[in-house]
């Protein structure tokens, strides 16, 4: 994309449905905030600037995005093109697209804005939106086209007539269009509505007056434009986008053998012939080798990155940890803050002590070694290869190459001590 792209993410609302004290649009889908997954998916389409419209409890919205946007303040929630107004500061004076982006509908795909804003560029469209078919259209703005298939405007549900309503191509409230032309427009439309609300959609109208050419882009999946006003809908969308993922790796050879029951954030990478076994949790930024064998039941965490050929078992645990080809983590363990070497056994038990109350701490283990069940290990420690660790030892020291090590009390037998 040549020409500039700036974004408009609307993020002012109060969503009291949430019933929530906290702003709806800091509430999170897989450990991304809504508001957060909508300002990403426009850096991903390649748009060059981001303002974000803020209203109630905007302190938390910003918290979330720090410096990464700008700022525009909406006071009173007086509809969608109210809150476009507010930005206009941001406008003035610029020639390019802008793209408006609703901050509580957070599945849309990069990919789909990217085509909604090239097609606006190619076809020297001046307003082009994203629609949607639905069987039940209801609560949704209908599209109203003229016979040649071209865009006249946009009715709202409480505003449409029935024979409006009957139409099944709706609005998604996302809209891509020329600034110059949209400064112009907001000008111009007026409050005269059941809601006495500005109304974005009223833009269209005004183009269409003005002889000006507007277009669509129709969404292929209709669950991208699905909005999140209460806990229902946000559990909805975690469940359509952790499929979605689950799916995309499954496409690219990972076998996952319970996909309603296996949780793989943002993110993740995983290499082929990988077998994920339920209940399963990948947290972001993981990155995982080809032949391993994740789960059931097992817990990875930030920052880890596992070799070809890897165990992790059940009721595992793994943070910010590196392993080696071949290394199995069969059971019961917990790697924490951990480099660990190839063709190493961790045995049932193990945990590293990585935490003490103040710093966390490192564990090497080098390649080929042994850890014997119910080993505590005591950062900062390392092994190394060739280890081989006595079960039920807590390893407070060192352990050279090719060593033995025992850290556990000798066992004394009280006869009959019992029987007192």
């Amino acid at each position: 994309m040549k020409e500039e792209v700036i974004a408009v993410v609307m993020a002012a609302g109060k969503g009291t449905r949430m019933k929530s004290n906290k702003s709806k649009l800091v509430h999170q889908i897989y450990g991304k905030e809504l508001v957060k997954r909508v300002v990403e998916t426009a850096k991903k389409a390649e748009v060059n600037e981001i303002i974000t419209v803020v209203g109630y409890k905007k302190e938390q919205v910003q918290a979330v995005l720090e410096d990464t946007v700008k700022y525009a303040y909406q006071e009173e929630m007086l509809g969608t093109g109210h809150a476009v107004m507010q930005a206009t500061k941001y406008l003035e004076g610029r020639k390019g697209k802008v793209v408006i982006l609703n901050g509580d509908v957070p599945i849309l795909r990069p990919e789909t804005l990217k085509n909604l804003i090239q097609k606006s560029i190619n076809n020297k469209e001046y307003a082009t939106l994203l629609t949607a078919i639905y069987d039940n259209p209801t609560g949704y703005g209908r599209i109203i086209r003229d016979e040649g298939g071209n865009i006249k405007g946009i009715v709202e549900q409480k505003d449409a007539t029935e024979e409006q309503k009957e139409i099944q191509e709706i609005n998604a409230g996302i809209y891509c269009f020329d600034i110059e032309e949209l400064l112009l427009a907001l000008k111009e439309i007026k409050p005269n509505n059941a809601q006495g609300e500005y109304y974005l959609t009223d833009v269209i109208k005004i183009m269409n007056d003005k002889g000006l050419k507007t277009g669509a882009v129709i969404v292929e999946d209709n669950t991208e434009i699905l909005g999140v006003n209460d806990r229902l809908q946000l559990e909805m969308l975690t469940r359509i986008l952790r499929l979605r993922i689950n799916q995309e790796h499954m496409r690219n050879g990972v076998t996952i053998e319970d996909i309603n029951n296996t949780y793989i954030y943002d993110d993740v990478v995983i290499g082929t012939d990988t077998v994920i076994h339920p209940n399963t949790t990948i947290k972001s930024g993981v990155v995982i080798g080809e032949d391993c064998e994740i789960g059931p039941n097992a817990y990875i965490r930030e920052k880890c990155k596992l070799a070809n050929k890897v165990k992790v078992g059940s009721f595992v645990e793994i943070k910010n940890t590196i392993i080696g080809e071949g290394t199995k983590v069969p059971h019961l363990s917990y790697m924490g803050d951990c480099e660990i070497g190839g063709k190493t056994n961790i045995g049932c038990g193990t945990i590293t002590c990585n935490y003490d109350g103040f710093n966390k701490s490192k564990t090497i283990i080098g390649d080929n070694s042994f850890i014997g069940s119910n080993t505590n290990l005591v950062a900062p420690v390392t092994l190394g290869r060739n280890t081989f660790i006595a079960a039920g030892s807590t390893i407070t020291d060192d352990v050279p190459d090719n060593a033995l090590a025992i850290a556990r009390q000798r066992q004394t037998n009280k006869e009959g001590w019992n029987k007192k």
